[in-house]
């Protein structure tokens, strides 16, 4: 699979990939699935020191070359000065090519990212029924910092978040 930067032409796939998850599962708090024109705003504030990364599938991976596999960005953790330093991350893989690895090298490249960015801290807030994202930010380094009980609710289920830290030298 090729990892690069996320163009607006990848903003429908990117948009598919998120829309399934706020429609069908808890680990987006998103209610209301986003829009053409949402989804092209979001990617136009994910660039520069917030990138969107996508990974694309190439010959021989099952599926047609270039189609998005899955998605991971960085976002500013706060709005308050004090918090610049710090980032939270997002990593989304189509539900048909999850267990490939895909989540993996998504969290690798946006971490890399990160660091070229010269933040000092990612913060990781997952729905506390998404054990396998969890273990992976562990995989990688991620430390577990708390949990927030009962913070959301989504399809009639009071929800948790766990929230993990990665620190950087």
């Amino acid at each position: 699979m090729q990892i690069r930067p996320a163009a607006l032409t990848d903003a429908e796939a990117i948009r598919t990939i998120y829309n399934v998850e706020v429609e069908q599962s808890t680990v987006t708090f998103d209610l209301i699935a986003r829009t053409e024109a949402e989804q092209l705003a979001w990617l136009d504030a994910h660039r520069g020191a917030y990138p969107c990364l996508v990974a694309l599938a190439e010959a021989g991976d099952g599926v047609s070359s270039g189609t998005v596999l899955g998605f991971a960005a960085l976002s500013p953790f706060r709005d308050r000065p004090a918090y610049a330093t710090t980032v939270e991350n997002s990593v989304y893989v189509d539900r048909s090519a999850r267990g490939l690895g895909v989540g993996r090298a998504l969290l690798d490249a946006i971490i890399a990212a990160a660091k070229e960015q010269g933040f000092h801290s990612i913060i990781a807030r997952i729905s506390g029924d998404n054990g396998l994202s969890v273990t992976l930010h562990e995989a990688v380094g991620f430390t577990v910092v708390g949990i927030e009980r009962e913070v959301g609710r989504k399809h009639g289920t009071w929800l948790d978040v766990i929230e993990l830290q990665l620190l950087f030298d």
